[in-house]
C-alpha cells in the first residue's frame, strides 16, 4: 500500500524547494535573456548557479556525481515544486531532455563515459540532446521505421541520416544519436545508441524549427549526419540494443514529464483562483458563480487525479518495477488532465488570459505539446489496449 504521508526529510526538501522557487526563480520570469525558444544559455547559467548554491541542483541524479539521490517519489514531490516556475525546471537542471539522459547514462554508461559526459551535465556545467526521432517516413512513434544508419567500418561507426524534433541540439555539448546498425557485412543487427560530441564532423544543424511551445533552451532542431565517423568507444551500452535501452529512458522521461507540467497547472490554477476571488460581476466575486466556480473544482478534481497518477507510478518504479504500463497511462491521463487545467485558467480569467499580463498565456501555449512528445496519447491507447487484450 502506498504511504502518502512525506517523511519529514523529504517535506524539509518539498518546502525548501518551494520557498526556492518562489523567492529566487520566480522574480526572474521576466528577465529579458529568453528567446522563441525559450531561456538563453547565459539566463540557463545563472539559474543552475542559484540552484547550484542552493543545494537543490540535479536532485535526481547520485550523490557520487553531485546529486541529491532521491527516488522517483520524491522526484514528484520536488520536480512539481519546481515546475511551479516556469524557468523552475531550468534551475534544478531537471528539464528535458537532460534530465532523462542523465537517468540513462547512470544506468548503462560505462566508467569513462560517466566521467567524460555525466559528470559535467549533473553539475549543470553543459547540455546535451537525444537524436532519435526522424521526419515523415522515419522513426517517431514507430521507432522500428529508423533510417538513420551506423555502418561499421574497421574501428569506426559511419552514421548517415537526418533527424528532427531533436530537443536542445543547438548548443549541446554532446549528444546521444540512436541508429540502425549494420555489421561490416552489412547484415542488420539492431538499432544501436552512440554517445559522442554535438559539434562531430559531419553533424550539421540544419534549422532549429518554429514550434508552439518556448520552454526549452536551443529550442526544436533539424540535424543532419553526412559521413559522422564515431569510434566504437561511442557506443553506449552494447550493439543492436539501443530500443531496449530507450525504455530505460523513457518509462521514467514520461512520468518526469507529468510532474514538471502538474508544478505548471497548478500555478495556472493559482492564478485563476486569484482572479476569480478579486474580479468582481453581477454584484460579486466572479468566483460565486458557477460558471467560474464549477471550472475551479474541476480544476481542483484533475490536479489531484493528476497527482495521484504520477505518485502511483513512481511508486512502482520505487519498489523495482519497470513502471511502463504505470508511465503510460499517467503520461494519458495528465497530459490531457492538466491541458484541462491550464486551458480553464485562461477562462477563468477572460480577456486577461490571452494577454502576456499573467503567465498563463504561456503555459497554455506551452502545455499543448506535452500531449505530443514522449508518445500521443493515442500511441498510448493503442498500446495499452494491446495489452489489455492480451491479458488473460
Amino acid at each position: 500500500m502506498i504511504d502518502f504521508e512525506l517523511p519529514p526529510e523529504l517535506e524539509e526538501l518539498k518546502e525548501r524547494t518551494a520557498s526556492f522557487i518562489r523567492d529566487e526563480i520566480m522574480p526572474m520570469e521576466g528577465d529579458p535573456r529568453q528567446d522563441e525558444h525559450g531561456p538563453t544559455d547565459a539566463l540557463r547559467a545563472d539559474l543552475v548557479a542559484k540552484a547550484r548554491n542552493a543545494g537543490l541542483l540535479s536532485p535526481h541524479c547520485g550523490v557520487e556525481f553531485g546529486g541529491l539521490g532521491i527516488g522517483h517519489v520524491a522526484k514528484a514531490v520536488v520536480f512539481e515544486e519546481a515546475g511551479y516556475s516556469i524557468l523552475g525546471a531550468h534551475a534544478l537542471n531537471i528539464s528535458a531532455p537532460d534530465e532523462a539522459n542523465m537517468h540513462m547514462l547512470e544506468v548503462i554508461a560505462d566508467e569513462d563515459q560517466k566521467e567524460r559526459f555525466l559528470r559535467p551535465l549533473v553539475a549543470g556545467e553543459v547540455r546535451s540532446a537525444f537524436s532519435m526521432t526522424e521526419p515523415d517516413g522515419g522513426a517517431g512513434s514507430d521507432p522500428s521505421m529508423m533510417k538513420t544508419i551506423a555502418r561499421e567500418d574497421g574501428d569506426d561507426y559511419v552514421i548517415n541520416g537526418r533527424k528532427w524534433l531533436i530537443t536542445g541540439m543547438l548548443g549541446a555539448a554532446f549528444q546521444i544519436v540512436m541508429a540502425k546498425t549494420l555489421d561490416a557485412a552489412g547484415n542488420d543487427v539492431g538499432a544501436t545508441m552512440f554517445l559522442f560530441e554535438a559539434d562531430a564532423p559531419g553533424t550539421e544543424v540544419v534549422r532549429v524549427l518554429e514550434t508552439m511551445d518556448t520552454n526549452l533552451t536551443g529550442g526544436h532542431s533539424i540535424v543532419d549526419y553526412k559521413d559522422v565517423r564515431v569510434p566504437k568507444s561511442a557506443i553506449l551500452g552494447e550493439v543492436g540494443q539501443g530500443f531496449r535501452y530507450a525504455q530505460v529512458r523513457l518509462a521514467p522521461a514520461r512520468l518526469t514529464h507529468c510532474m514538471r507540467w502538474l508544478g505548471q497547472a497548478r500555478r495556472a490554477h493559482d492564478v485563476a483562483v486569484d482572479y476569480a476571488r478579486n474580479r468582481h460581476a453581477f454584484g460579486k466575486p466572479i468566483g460565486e458563480h458557477e460558471g467560474v466556480g464549477f471550472q475551479l473544482a474541476d480544476n481542483h478534481m484533475d490536479l489531484h487525479t493528476s497527482r495521484l497518477a504520477i505518485w502511483h507510478a513512481a511508486w512502482v518504479l520505487d519498489q523495482g518495477g519497470r513502471g511502463g504500463t504505470e508511465s503510460s497511462m499517467a503520461k494519458v491521463l495528465c497530459s490531457e488532465a492538466l491541458c484541462r487545467v491550464v486551458d480553464r485558467a485562461v477562462q477563468v480569467l477572460g480577456g486577461t488570459g490571452i494577454t502576456g499580463e499573467t503567465v498563463v498565456q504561456k503555459i497554455y501555449k506551452d502545455i499543448r505539446a506535452f500531449r505530443i512528445y514522449d508518445g500521443p496519447s493515442e500511441v498510448h491507447r493503442w498500446a495499452l489496449s494491446r495489452r489489455i487484450l492480451k491479458a488473460n
